[in-house]
């Protein structure tokens, strides 16, 4: 049994040190409803995928953000304030790449995706049908992955 994950550890110390993540209790409970609503925001966001692409593009992101949050509500932290997705990644990016980069990696040009969809300019393109179509295998395998480690990974 692993007392103590060593992985990134000092980027996930220095969030923590500027406030951009708290430490919380530990909960694999809450970790395994998160993983079961992403599982159910992919769904819908496949079902929807034809008639509302931005409204799908939104729930599949949420799956994604979901799972990563999983990962970190496990191990006892939690984002919050201005950037708190972007932060999710880096922090699950540190302690898991390598091997699994390529895996959460996408949850980068999604973010800013679910951005400009969610709060439209015309200087942005909002989400269309076949970003949607790449989102929904990315979000799927991001959520394969956190069912994985989070079994895994100790507390924080």
């Amino acid at each position: 049994m692993i007392l103590r994950w060593e992985q990134g550890r000092d980027l996930v110390d220095d969030l923590l040190a500027r406030g951009r993540f708290t430490r919380v209790t530990p909960n694999r409970e809450l970790a395994d409803t998160l993983l079961e609503q992403a599982r159910k925001h992919l769904a819908s966001g496949g079902a929807i995928l034809a008639e509302d692409p931005t409204g799908a593009f939104t729930l599949v992101y949420d799956a994604a953000r979901k799972a990563l949050t999983a990962i970190l509500v496990n191990q006892g932290l939690r984002a919050g304030g201005d950037g708190a997705h972007a932060v999710l990644l880096d922090a699950v990016l540190a302690q898991l790449d390598p091997p699994l980069g390529s895996i959460f990696r996408p949850f980068a040009w999604m973010r800013p995706l679910r951005n400009h969809t969610q709060y439209p300019a015309p200087e942005h393109p909002v989400a269309r049908a076949e970003d949607v179509e790449e989102a929904i295998p990315a979000a799927a395998a991001m959520i394969d992955a956190a069912a994985k480690v989070i079994a895994q990974m100790p507390a924080y």
